[in-house]
């Protein structure tokens, strides 16, 4: 499945769980939204932090070699 997608999708339940609970009445109620808000909150972290482990890195050593002194410009403003 798309990521970009998967984060849309909580993003939008975390949205609708949050008008939920704002009308929600009672503090039972309030705490069930709360609960189901946190595991959304987390379910999001996963996804993300899936996401960035799977990036290539692009700060490895030889990457500020490249452009240490070569590139030296000023910009003219």
């Amino acid at each position: 499945m798309d990521p970009e997608k998967m984060i849309d999708g909580v993003f939008k339940e975390i949205n609708a769980t949050l008008k939920l609970m704002g009308k929600a009445k009672t503090p039972e109620d309030k705490l069930t939204y709360s609960k189901a808000l946190k595991n959304l909150c987390e379910s999001l972290n996963s996804i993300i932090s899936m996401i960035t482990s799977t990036m290539p890195s692009f700060m490895d050593d030889d990457f500020d070699d490249d452009f240490d002194d070569e590139n030296d410009f000023t910009i003219p403003f």
